[in-house]
């Protein structure tokens, strides 16, 4: 799990990354700084985004889908039950169809599959802030 000290520029979305890899993270991590966005911490299970997503309260949580401990379809529940206006992406493997669909139907915003472009994670990012 990693936190930053919370003090971020002004009007910089906060960003929430949740994945059990770190070399993925770090991907998306590097991306979001990229497009002008703060990743306010990091987690590497479902429980983890669970209370970071309480203590934090980030503007938006990235969320893959197959994570050990608490996997992302019940971590998406618990944050929606939260807080029901949180902004949600999904992110998961190709061939994951129907647990996006599934995720996208309780209230994701937008999902993104690996291997991810900037573009898409910007499309996402941008759909997700929109609404």
């Amino acid at each position: 799990m990693y936190k930053n000290n919370g003090w971020g520029q002004f009007g910089v979305k906060k960003i929430l990354i949740v994945d059990d890899s770190l070399f993925m993270r770090m991907i998306l991590r590097n991306v979001i700084q990229e497009l002008g966005y703060e990743t306010v911490a990091e987690a590497s299970n479902g429980l983890e985004a669970l209370t970071l997503y309480s203590e934090l309260k980030p503007d938006l949580v990235t969320l893959d889908i197959t994570m050990p401990e608490m996997d992302g379809i019940t971590a998406l529940e618990e944050i929606k039950n939260m807080d029901p206006d949180a902004k949600v992406i999904m992110v998961s493997a190709m061939g994951q169809q129907a647990l996006l669909i599934r995720a996208v139907s309780m209230g994701a915003s937008d999902f993104i599959v690996k291997p991810f472009s900037k573009d898409r994670v910007r499309e996402a990012l941008k759909k997700a802030f929109a609404s």
